[in-house]
Formats: structure tokens, sequence, C-alpha cells
């Protein structure tokens, strides 16, 4: 009888996880990858790794781009799309340790550019990533504003820059999210990862 009932569970169990309609996670999804290590023709480079940001400060020790795994291989299908356009990324910011996103709030404590860190960022759960669009040469191209520009500006809706400007930042708008990253409202280059929700909040050191 005792048999009986061992032989039983498994398929219960099994009947259990199809029922619920979602697919086993992926191996070392939410593992945190150097951009570099997906797709090295995307350009990286991070102001936050010098001084030349607002907060005229270097809060990171390194001109590095760290994605989770999932996000990351997205970010490169963007890139491959964008070559056949002779076109290409570059980052900005990527995953943000917690502790860089409360100080950001000292200084700009406005949701529309930066994340209350009581909430956290997309950026602190390696979840996002700033953008921006650059040629086969590696120049980047006319966009709508600079990184970081805390205006009504750098909306997305805003109409006021010039044709080319607006063609761009659609042009970098449709191929992101043609690989699943969400268009964040008040900042052209700010693309969040679909699953953003799948992952917790990191303070870890870049």
């Amino acid at each position: 009888m005792m048999k009986r009932k061992l032989s039983v569970l498994p398929l219960f169990l099994l009947a259990l996880f199809l029922s619920s309609g979602r697919a086993a996670p992926a191996p070392n999804a939410g593992t945190l990858v150097d951009i570099r290590s997906v797709d090295r023709s995307i350009l990286v480079a991070i102001p936050y790794a010098t001084p030349n940001n607002f907060t005229h400060r270097k809060l990171y020790p390194a001109n590095l781009a760290l994605l989770r795994r999932p996000v990351a291989e997205a970010l490169a299908r963007v890139q491959r799309n964008l070559k056949k356009e002779h076109l290409g990324l570059k980052i900005w910011d990527a995953y943000r340790p917690l502790s860089v996103q409360k100080y950001m709030w000292s200084l700009v404590p406005d949701p529309r550019y930066v994340a209350d860190p009581k909430k956290g960022s997309k950026h602190n759960r390696g979840a996002a990533v700033d953008v921006t669009l650059v040629d086969a040469g590696g120049r980047e191209l006319e966009m709508p504003t600079g990184f970081d520009d805390f205006s009504p500006r750098a909306g997305r809706n805003d109409m006021e820059a010039p044709k080319e400007a607006i063609r761009n930042r659609k042009l970098l708008e449709e191929a992101m999210k043609a690989e699943g990253f969400i268009p964040f409202p008040s900042e052209w280059w700010h693309f969040d990862y679909k699953t953003w929700k799948e992952y917790g909040i990191l303070d870890r050191p870049l």
C-alpha cells in the first residue's frame, strides 16, 4: 500500500506544476553578468564611473555594465537587429547599487528622474538600462537631450527637439520595445525589461 502512494505522489506534483502554466526558470537567470561577456560590440561608457555626471562625483569604481542574464541577452538581440541598419547601442548605466540610489535621491528627490530608494529602482534589480544609439563608427546619434537632462525636454512626448533627434529617439524606442524593453516616459534613454519584477533589489558593489 505504501509503494502505491509513493508512485502517485510524483504524478500529482507534475500535474500541479503543469497546471500552474509557468515554465521552469532558466539556469542562472538571476545572475548579474557583464554585458561585454554577452556581446562585446555594445559600447559601454558609464558617466558614473567618472566625475562627469550630475553628482560631480565618481560613483562607480569601474566602467562596467552589469545586467541580469535575460536582460543582457535581450539587449544583445537589440544590438544584432540594429547592426542590420549599421547602428548600435551605447550603454550609459545598467545595474546600480542601492547605496548609490540613495545618494542620487538625496540630490534629486524627484521620481520623474530618480527612483525613490524606499521602493527601489529597476536599475537596483539589474533590469534597467540607459542607452543611446551610435553609428557604425561608434559616434552618438543626435537625440533630444544629453544624458540625465532633468527637464521636460527629455520626455518621450516632447516634440520641441529637431526632427532628426525625434526620429532617432523613436528608432531607439522601437528597437528596444521589439525585444521586451519598456520605455520610461520622462527619460528617452531609460528602458526597463519586462521581467523586472522577478528580480530582487541588490546593493552589491560593482
